[in-house]
């Protein structure tokens, strides 16, 4: 199987854009999102596809230039449609795709074949564009591991909540705000997408458009749950979101403090420390080293 050449990073926040709106694609950097995922499918009419799907290859040529991470999301291999959304935007600026209403495994498969053959024709190595699997029925779910396992491409993964989406449809349940009606089913996805060596476990989407106090929760219920970034719809959550899936100054601090801590406690003879009250081992400096890892990545650390 052939190896990712892109080089995946950390995102916290991926905003949805209509793909058939070409000003909307052109101004949307200005919000600061990690990430810009593009629309071909739902959020785009379908006599409006032919077109969007050159507006959109013009706006990742454009911004991708500039520095853009850009995601599109294609049409559903059951709709026939999704080579030619990948015949037009394959390209050196494409970071990845996300795969909609994805019934198992077998969809990553035959989705990483096509892209293998797009890559071609572009002159791109094979796993140059990665892709984000929607998990958005019963079987999803349940086959996450395997999923995730269907490609070295599968970079980003991981299962959201959303207010009549093809999720809520498909599973049955009733959206509520403090999301505990799929608070296993993202529990669950994201052991199984950890477990498959996903880097970036990603989830999604809260849907009120003027209650950002309802999205900090929701998004801070998420960071703690183990996930590290959030899509949005909405243009004024981008800021919510990053800022609670970044590390604080604080946090940055402590996790300094306790590695440099323990490294001259293992110099004295010991591999544990107590710090602000807490016993704390050489565990404790690995999960902060990775901590600071990740910090760095999102250039909070020099």
């Amino acid at each position: 199987m052939a190896a990712v050449k892109n080089e995946p990073r950390p995102l916290r926040s991926l905003m949805f854009v209509p793909g058939n709106k070409e000003d909307w694609m052109m101004k949307a950097p200005r919000f600061k999102a990690d990430a810009l995922i593009f629309d071909l499918e739902d959020a785009c009419p379908a006599a409006e596809r032919p077109q969007a799907r050159k507006s959109v290859r013009k706006a990742i040529e454009t911004l991708g230039a500039q520095g853009q991470t850009i995601f599109v999301r294609v049409q559903g291999l059951d709709t026939r449609q999704t080579g030619r959304d990948l015949e037009a935007i394959v390209c050196k600026h494409l970071h990845g795709i996300f795969l909609p209403k994805v019934a198992g495994p077998e969809d990553v498969t035959a989705v990483s074949a096509l892209l293998d053959d797009y890559e071609d024709r572009a002159g791109l190595p094979h796993g140059h564009t990665l892709v984000n699997p929607l998990l958005e029925s019963a079987r999803a779910v349940i086959d996450a591991y395997q999923v995730a396992k269907a490609s070295p491409r599968v970079t980003y993964m991981g299962h959201g909540t959303a207010n009549g989406g093809d999720g809520a449809r498909t599973l049955g349940y009733e959206w509520t705000p403090e999301g505990m009606e799929t608070y296993a089913l993202r529990s669950m996805v994201l052991a199984q997408v950890r477990a498959a060596g996903v880097l970036y476990p990603i989830s999604g989407l809260w849907p009120v458009i003027k209650d950002n106090v309802g999205l900090e929760k929701y998004a801070v219920q998420t960071r703690q749950m183990g996930y590290e970034g959030l899509m949005a719809i909405y243009p004024g959550h981008i800021e919510t979101i990053n800022k609670v899936f970044s590390p604080t100054p604080e946090q940055i601090k402590y996790w300094q403090r306790i590695i440099a801590s323990l490294e001259k406690a293992e110099k004295a003879g010991t591999t544990a420390i107590q710090e602000e009250g807490e016993l704390l081992d050489t565990a404790h400096v690995k999960t902060a080293k990775d901590k600071l890892a990740y910090a760095k990545k999102l250039g909070l650390v020099k």
